[in-house]
């Protein structure tokens, strides 16, 4: 299960695949998504420079491995905006 949200230009989706021990390991794309004015409309156009990131931690949890993920990704974003 993976849900795809949208933060500051960027889409995130986060992921938590299940291992054979039973754990799920949290990670994520990132992807910066560019806006394109297309007559009256806004399209979003994703562009080809996605990061991925895997086993970011482990969780007993398929929802908690989600949420970290998700939050990783924010935080991931906040930091990469800060630098010059």
């Amino acid at each position: 299960m993976n849900r795809a949200i949208q933060y500051k230009g960027y889409a995130v989706t986060p992921i938590a695949q299940r291992l054979p021990n039973g754990l799920f390991a949290a990670g994520l794309t990132i992807q910066r998504v560019a806006l394109e004015r297309v007559g009256t409309a806004i399209a979003a156009a994703n562009e080809s420079d996605a990061r991925s990131f895997d086993a970011l931690d482990y969780f007993f949890d398929e929802e908690h491995a989600l949420a970290y993920a998700s939050r990783w990704g924010r935080m991931w974003i906040d930091n990469r905006k800060r630098a010059p």
